[in-house]
């Protein structure tokens, strides 16, 4: 790895802000811990279902070391079927509520429903992560902007039940940086403070297998766009297209893609095995880190 990649972890921005929350970038990357309260999901799809369960399993990934809480009532598995807004809340809601009562992670809450995000950040959330990146309900940004909350722009085509459906790109990266101009734009105009949002490439979203594998080769083609990069890659399909394994057995692919992906530019990951990749992201941000300077949670 050349030193140009693995300085990217040196780069300057912003903290993000939230009330009287700050979360300072550059110096370490964050663990974002998964909890799907859904029955479909493609990983952990009911096992987390009931409300007491999600709850318990929120803290357990707290003390595991997640910095965040990523939590989402809808599956956006390939050819998933929507959710309304309505079930979405009666999922999320009551168990942000619960988180937010017993740790200090950051909450954030996985929609692109305004109305979901609305009852979501009044709950407790202090981030969403809109996988449409403003793209699939209108009122999204002006709820974000109202709200002063954190936003997770993220790369996709069409939409989770048609995303993998004839995928192709003129060019990879170029075609991404060019969404990504243009929802940061929608975001500014919706008036969203820029310092408060976050890009993710939309890792299994709209993308082949060499699609998924470049996009973490070349993170660091984002890095000049100023904003925090998240990546998503945790037990996806296109790690098991590579070892030939099921979701709950690509524990050890998933850390090598984190791994890359911090080593290539990324400052915060989200994953479903946090305990592993806490240890995962401390060695690779020794590694990042180059002058012996110690790395703290």
């Amino acid at each position: 790895m050349s030193y140009m990649a693995t300085s990217q972890r040196r780069r300057s921005l912003p903290p993000l802000v939230v009330g009287d929350r700050r979360l300072s970038f550059g110096q370490r990357a964050y663990v974002m811990g998964v909890v799907n309260v859904t029955p479909d999901s493609f990983s952990d799809g009911g096992h987390f279902f009931d409300e007491g369960q999600a709850v318990e399993h929120a803290l357990e990934l707290w003390e595991a070391g997640a910095d965040i809480l990523d939590i989402g009532g809808e599956s956006t598995r390939p050819g998933a079927e929507p959710v309304t807004a309505a079930q979405e809340m009666e999922r999320v809601v009551p168990v942000i509520e619960k988180i937010s009562q017993h740790c200090d992670a950051w909450i954030s809450v996985d929609t692109y429903k305004a109305d979901v995000a609305r009852a979501a950040v009044e709950a407790g959330a202090d981030l969403v992560n809109d996988i449409s990146g403003l793209g699939f309900d209108e009122a999204m940004g002006p709820t974000v902007a109202d709200l002063q909350c954190g936003l997770v722009l993220m790369h996709i085509r069409k939409t989770p039940k048609t995303m993998q459906d004839q995928v192709a790109y003129d060019e990879l990266i170029g075609d991404i940086r060019t969404y990504f101009e243009a929802r940061l734009q929608r975001a500014v105009e919706a008036g969203i403070d820029p310092s408060r949002v976050l890009l993710d490439p939309g890792i299994g979203f709209g993308k082949t297998v060499a699609h998924n594998y470049r996009l973490i080769r070349d993170l660091s083609s984002f890095a000049d766009l100023g904003h925090p990069l998240l990546v998503g890659t945790s037990r996806k399909s296109f790690i098991g297209a590579v070892l030939d394994r099921p979701p709950h057995q690509r524990v050890w692919g998933t850390a090598a893609t984190v791994a890359c992906a911090i080593l290539t530019g990324a400052d915060i990951v989200r994953v479903h095995d946090v305990e592993e990749m806490v240890q995962v992201t401390r060695i690779a941000e020794a590694i990042c880190a180059m002058d012996g300077a110690e790395i703290s949670r």
